[in-house]
């Protein structure tokens, strides 16, 4: 879609926009089920890169507890726990710029992968940049999909990130998509964008061939001693909008309920599900800050009558549509209202 495109549609009645994406959802997940994912920071803070939102980076005091790269063991002890509580999609970060084949971190994270893939969960791993060697050998290992989010517009990037390039992020996921590998890439609402910031980033990732098998939608979960710890909380309805502008987008992706989700009610979240949002992150923590409860969660989605997707660790990933140019694209813009120019360009 293009950003005119976006535009018009974000400016629809609120009722009229939730209606038409709703019917996209149906068209495309006619069966209506949630996937539920966990996710565990295997390697938490003490990263290199000055991402303004983030406690993880080395560069900002915070009150986050650091630690090295997880035994596999306890790896394993909370993907079975997640597992065993109704998750079908096992994700695991790493506070990294990226990762280099040969190296011992990235062996054990190899490691790490096939185990969880026997547990017939789906594998998703998010560990900053990637070259295509270490792509395909994260493949054959058995990963599902790869988290590399662009957060925001290229315009606004450089506002919130000046360590690595927006250019940078798509380099990966190329990788990732030649690897064979599915591609989880969402954004962030509430990190001093524009509206017109999150049109533009909805309009980059739904250029993408082959499409994203998922795309997360964040807000801004403030965390002191970061650049944003005092940015203010975005209004429900507002993420209810970008879910319903990402499902008409990207209409057979999974729209994935993210970060910030503890800060919804249950009217909320129930908005987001009609919009078209059908995957939420289940359990106590998202990366560094906290979770609705698994069984508040559970009871929500029994009362809306929703039923939970099974694993399906044979997914393919989408297939590129020949017609079309290879993604990543980034369609040109002028500068924005801002001041901001994309970095990469």
């Amino acid at each position: 879609m293009t950003l005119t495109e976006l535009q018009a549609l974000h400016e629809l009645p609120f009722f009229a926009l939730l209606t038409r994406a709703h019917a996209v959802h149906e068209r495309h997940f006619p069966d209506g089920k949630i996937q539920l994912c966990t996710l565990l920071s295997i390697k938490t803070g003490g990263c290199s890169e000055d991402c303004a939102y983030c406690a993880q980076s080395a560069r900002y005091k915070t009150e986050l507890e650091s630690h090295v790269l997880l035994e596999r063991e306890e790896v394993m002890l909370h993907a079975r726990a997640a597992k065993d509580s109704g998750s079908t999609r096992f994700c695991m970060g790493a506070a990294w710029r990226g990762v280099r084949g040969g190296t011992a971190r990235f062996e054990q994270v190899l490691d790490i992968v096939r185990d969880v893939a026997a547990l017939n969960l789906e594998v998703c791993v998010t560990l900053g940049e990637l070259g295509p060697a270490e792509a395909q050998q994260l493949r054959e290992a058995g990963v599902t999909a790869y988290n590399h989010n662009l957060d925001t517009s290229p315009e606004h990037y450089p506002n919130i990130v000046t360590s690595h390039t927006y250019q940078d992020r798509l380099r990966t996921i190329r990788n990732v998509q030649d690897a064979g590998i599915s591609v989880c890439c969402g954004g962030i609402l509430g990190i001093s964008e524009t509206i017109t910031d999150r049109l533009r980033l909805l309009e980059i990732i739904s250029n993408f061939n082959p499409a994203p098998e998922s795309v997360p939608i964040n807000s801004l979960m403030p965390m002191p001693g970061t650049p944003m710890a005092d940015n203010p909380q975005v209004e429900p309805l507002d993420i209810v909008r970008m879910i319903a502008c990402a499902r008409i987008a990207v209409p057979t992706a999974k729209v994935r309920l993210s970060a910030g989700r503890s800060r919804l009610s249950d009217e909320a979240q129930t908005l987001c599900f009609f919009a078209g949002a059908n995957s939420i992150f289940y359990g106590e923590k998202l990366l560094t800050t906290e979770n609705p409860d698994a069984a508040n969660d559970r009871a929500l989605l029994a009362n809306l009558g929703l039923l939970t997707l099974e694993p399906d660790t044979a997914l393919a990933a989408p297939l590129a549509d020949p017609a079309l140019p290879a993604s990543p694209v980034m369609p040109e813009q002028p500068a924005h209202a801002n001041g901001a120019t994309a970095a990469c360009c």
